[in-house]
């Protein structure tokens, strides 16, 4: 078990499945008292009460990363169950693939909510923590879409995860020497993520890039390299793709 990240308060949100779920389940196994946010809390709690009866700590709460007032409370109740949080896994997130021309504005609005509001008011919501703590830790779900653009379909996602390693990369920049920021980057990960176009062709080809998918556990030991750290060692970027992935 490592030491640097035994009895550390973990908040992660869109954990219940995918990476989130993952992530929860591989740092609760290290020994991190992990926070759970999702909006279904079934799946929340059939996962927290894994992690509990394999003898870790976990709390969860209903949470939708587009209210700022969730996040405060799922942060609320990291501090009431575990007296500090040290990381926010700011995870949740929403790919529609799908032409522009066809101008799907209500997914192009639920991801800017979820993928650049959800990140900042995870942001917002741990930085005062932080602050009084005198530490901590961001952790943000980019994309290897937020290095290059994926287009044609993923011109929208592309803009939102590229807002995502530029928040980042400013918020290292301005929190230095106080709060670590990592911005991790994964290719084609195993998740529901590929699922969520409405756009059924761009749905289908989506499903059918992601075969060549990894499993959600790759990117759980690259949140955990960086959690692991000295407290003087910031991992502050992780790209990581398919050995086979050529975007």
């Amino acid at each position: 078990m490592s030491t640097l990240i035994e009895g550390k308060v973990v908040v992660i949100t869109g954990a219940s499945s995918g990476l989130g779920e993952a992530t929860a389940r591989h740092l609760a196994a290290l020994g991190a008292k992990v926070v759970l946010g999702a909006r279904r809390t079934d799946k929340l709690a059939a996962i927290v009460n894994d992690i509990i009866q394999a003898g870790g700590q976990a709390v969860h709460l209903k949470t939708d990363v587009t209210q700022l007032a969730d996040m405060q409370a799922l942060v609320g109740i990291a501090i009431q169950a575990f007296g500090r949080v040290d990381v926010m896994v700011n995870n949740a997130g929403l790919m529609a693939i799908a032409p522009m021309e066809q101008a799907r504005t209500d997914e192009w609005d639920r991801m800017v909510d979820i993928n650049i509001k959800g990140v900042l008011y995870g942001i917002a919501a741990t930085i005062p923590v932080f602050e009084k703590q005198g530490s901590g830790h961001i952790i943000n779900i980019s994309s290897v879409a937020g290095l290059k653009v994926f287009a044609p379909g993923g011109t929208v996602y592309s803009g939102t995860k590229f807002a995502v390693s530029a928040i980042s990369e400013g918020l290292r920049q301005e929190m230095a020497g106080k709060v670590r920021v990592t911005s991790i980057e994964p290719g084609a990960v195993d998740s529901e993520l590929k699922f969520g176009s409405g756009d059924e062709a761009s749905r289908n080809f989506v499903v059918d890039f992601y075969k060549q998918a990894i499993p959600a556990s790759a990117v759980a030991r690259a949140i955990a390299y960086a959690i692991e750290q000295p407290a003087d060692v910031a991992i502050n970027e992780v790209v990581l793709r398919p050995t086979v992935q050529q975007f």
